[in-house]
């Protein structure tokens, strides 16, 4: 069995339905144009205020839709599109940035106290013991302790 070739075939089944419903309406309007050349004038003419006065209710509706999200809110504290935020509303939308920088600042000082308590035992156990701070910096020194390491 042997299936025929369709150029719609190939399209998914909503660009298929598109497309019928495209036919069916272009069918349509070619019927009601031809049909409508046979109207008297008095029909037609009411016809075409008809169309003025739905176009011109289409038209007043795509512009109350467009005024519409700027009216919506609800008193002082609304969220609509044309108000400036207020002045409240502004100190708490910067407070985390403020806790953020006074966190980083504390981690900062926390970490410079750690290096300097950690130098000053170093310079403690270094002034405590029997050798002169100068001993440790001398190349024959090192050399000293290696060989008195090894048994």
């Amino acid at each position: 069995m042997t299936k025929s070739y369709h150029p719609d075939s190939a399209l998914p089944a909503a660009l298929h339905t598109e497309a019928l419903e495209a036919r069916v309406a272009l069918r349509m309007t070619v019927h009601l144009h031809r049909a409508a050349q046979g109207l008297p004038h008095e029909i037609t003419e009411r016809l075409r205020f008809g169309r003025e006065q739905a176009l011109a209710a289409a038209r007043r509706q795509r512009a109350a839709a467009v005024v519409l999200p700027q009216l919506v809110g609800v008193g002082e504290r609304s969220a609509a599109l044309g108000n400036p935020p207020s002045l409240w509303l502004r100190l708490v939308s910067a407070l985390p940035l403020v806790v953020l920088l006074a966190g980083l600042v504390l981690i900062q000082q926390h970490h410079d106290s750690e290096q300097i308590s950690a130098a000053a035992e170093i310079d403690s156990a270094l002034l405590a013991d029997e050798l002169p701070p100068a001993a440790y910096g001398d190349p024959g020194f090192s050399e000293f302790l290696h060989s008195h390491e090894a048994p």
